[in-house]
């Protein structure tokens, strides 16, 4: 298959399934309620409820500024990544013959050096889309932060929809967000094929253990061993 052995199309399959079931653990399963993100969802409610109380709110936009920065960031270094992974087509018959000299296996065919560049790029695509729908959320989450009632109305009877909207808009942002670091971490993993499918099954199961692990059992989850709060 255009260069491509059976170990290539395994760990593609295990690439793409630990992908796949990485989502579902952590925004879907059984336990995503006790993952890293769905737990700091709820501290994000509870932000948005207490800028409620608050007349001045430029403590909070003070914040929406920085979530926003740190999306453009990635979003601008995503188009870097594409850019950058690109130019390696340029390279393929250099690549190809540099790595037929090197011990590392079969040399990768024309081809397959194309596609799974090709495969890389768009990973980084995917993370850019997420990471510049994330930033127009939190620029729509400021607006909805701004259009908050004052803290002396806040028994008003749309207070309660708007300080709602503002959440689940916040909430969204930060998954957007989440989604588009989640494909940087697989890209990673990825990489690892363009050194043989061992190393790539390899690559691939050490980037999911550390992302789980770093959900549910990291230091950082252990901070909240605590009841949740609401």
């Amino acid at each position: 298959m255009i260069g491509f052995e059976t170990l290539d199309i395994i760990g593609a399959v295990f690439f793409g399934a630990a992908w796949i079931g990485y989502h579902f653990a952590v925004e879907m399963g059984p336990h995503a309620g006790r993952s890293l993100n769905m737990r700091m969802n709820l501290r994000r409610a509870r932000w948005i409820r207490e800028a409620m109380s608050r007349d001045n709110r430029i403590f909070d936009a003070q914040i929406m500024n920085g979530l926003q920065n740190g999306t453009a960031f990635f979003a601008s270094t995503s188009l870097i990544a594409i850019g950058a992974t690109l130019t390696l087509l340029q390279s393929t018959d250099r690549v190809v013959a540099i790595f037929a000299d090197i011990p590392l296996g079969t040399a990768p065919t024309r081809a397959a050096w194309e596609l799974k560049v090709i495969g890389l790029a768009v990973i980084f695509g995917y993370a850019f889309f997420k990471f510049a729908w994330s930033y127009r959320l939190f620029n729509y989450c400021v607006i909805l932060l701004g259009s908050l009632p004052p803290a002396r109305e806040h028994e008003a009877k749309d207070a309660e929809r708007a300080v709602h909207e503002a959440i689940e808009m916040n909430i969204a942002g930060g998954r957007h967000f989440n989604r588009g670091q989640r494909a940087f971490f697989f890209a990673l993993a990825y990489m690892g094929w363009f050194l043989g499918p061992i190393t790539f099954l390899l690559f691939t199961g050490a980037v999911l253990v550390a992302m789980y692990r770093r959900q549910f059992a990291s230091d950082a989850a252990r901070v909240f061993r605590y009841p949740d709060i609401t």
